[in-house]
């Protein structure tokens, strides 16, 4: 038993040395990282430089934009060396108006309010722009050829010798505000059907319209497309639909554009609490209503017992 333990155990000389050299192979193998790390000089960052570099390209970035928003706004502001023809501002493109000499900016400004429903119907309109100088305006002036018909029913005369552009001899057109219908409103000028429209349901909101001042009220009307309507309007204040005060559910309250929910509340309320309104005096007595919105409201206001 002894003798085959010691042969199993026992090892020629060819294969002590494989072990050994086996042997050798795995202490190097196990020792390489330690030996490496030993020799090997840490590398070290320099952190205040690399924030140094940092902040330098945010600031390079910042830069950059803000130059290139100011040559866009250069761009899109400065005046274009005018070539002068003539042209109707109610046809002439964008492109056209920057041969003229404006900025895109401003021929922008003018196509955006043609888009809208607006006209030029006589030369001095082209001056109610507010982008537009008045040296701008001065030097376009001769230049405009203004379509006779404008968009709409109006007579026109030849120019006289000498002159530089149609002088008009406008027929008076007047619509009365309460019964005209879109097809009429459409014939004003800077009204579109959009905006026709629009002051329709704005009129039956209110219950017709008291004074012409109230078309300022309605959404989209600018100083320009209000003034262009001057002596064009008219009001019959008879044609005035009221909500009697003493028996106007909350419902029908709610539907006038001057008045609140907490206003309305309030005057149901003092109703229901101290009897019915015998006329505009007894709407004082509420306090949430101040002589403002009583003016207001009064003449849309009936106050049969």
């Amino acid at each position: 038993m002894r003798k085959q333990i010691q042969s199993y155990l026992s090892f020629s000389k060819k294969e002590l040395n494989g072990m050994l050299v086996l042997f050798i192979i795995i202490v190097l193998t196990l020792g390489f990282p330690f030996a490496y790390r030993l020799f090997d000089e840490p590398e070290t960052y320099d952190l205040e430089s690399y924030q140094k570099e940092i902040a330098e390209f945010r600031a390079s970035a910042v830069r950059t934009k803000g130059s290139y928003r100011s040559v866009k706004k250069k761009m899109e502001e400065s005046e274009q060396q005018p070539t002068y023809f003539t042209f109707d501002p109610n046809t002439l493109p964008q492109p056209g108006w920057q041969r003229l000499g404006l900025s895109s900016r401003q021929a922008g400004v003018i196509r955006n309010y043609i888009s809208k429903g607006g006209k030029f119907y006589r030369d001095e309109d082209l001056r109610k722009i507010y982008s537009i100088t008045e040296k701008q305006y001065n030097n376009l002036k001769p230049y405009i050829r203004i379509a006779p018909d404008g968009g709409e029913d109006r007579a026109y005369r030849q120019p006289e010798p000498g002159q530089t552009s149609y002088s008009k001899k406008p027929e008076v057109l007047v619509v009365e505000l309460n019964s005209a219908d879109s097809t009429e409103l459409e014939r004003l000028r800077g009204i579109g059907p959009a905006f026709a429209s629009r002051i329709i349901r704005y009129r039956t909101r209110l219950g017709g319209f008291h004074h012409e001042e109230q078309l300022r009220e309605v959404y989209g009307m600018d100083s320009l497309r209000y003034s262009q309507l001057a002596g064009q309007v008219s009001v019959n204040q008879a044609l005035l639909v009221k909500l009697n005060v003493n028996t106007a559910t909350f419902g029908q309250l709610k539907a006038h554009p001057y008045l609140t929910y907490k206003q309305i509340n309030a005057i149901i309320q003092y109703r229901r609490q101290h009897g019915y309104y015998s006329s505009p005096a007894d709407l004082r007595k509420v306090l949430i209503l101040d002589e403002e919105i009583i003016r207001k409201i009064e003449p849309y206001l009936a106050f049969d017992l």
